[in-house]
């Protein structure tokens, strides 16, 4: 199951809540403060994970593309 970053608009209360995808989807998930079951998604950080080859051949625009191109 994973986790939300939630927000309920009617009081102003965040918190963080593991629930089911249906149970997000069907909002069936309550605010905790007021019970109100219309929450915003609230969007914290982002994590992205980058493999690195080890060749030799680097990007010469590393510092640019961030390894990312075909070089």
């Amino acid at each position: 199951m994973p986790f939300y970053d939630l927000k309920c608009p009617k009081c102003g209360s965040e918190f963080n809540v593991m629930a089911k995808m249906s149970e997000r989807e069907n909002n069936q998930i309550n605010c905790p403060d007021c019970g109100n079951n219309q929450l915003e998604t609230v969007f914290k950080s982002v994590n992205i994970i980058q493999s690195r080859k080890s060749d030799s051949s680097d990007c010469p625009n590393r510092h640019v593309c961030g390894g990312c191109c075909s070089h």
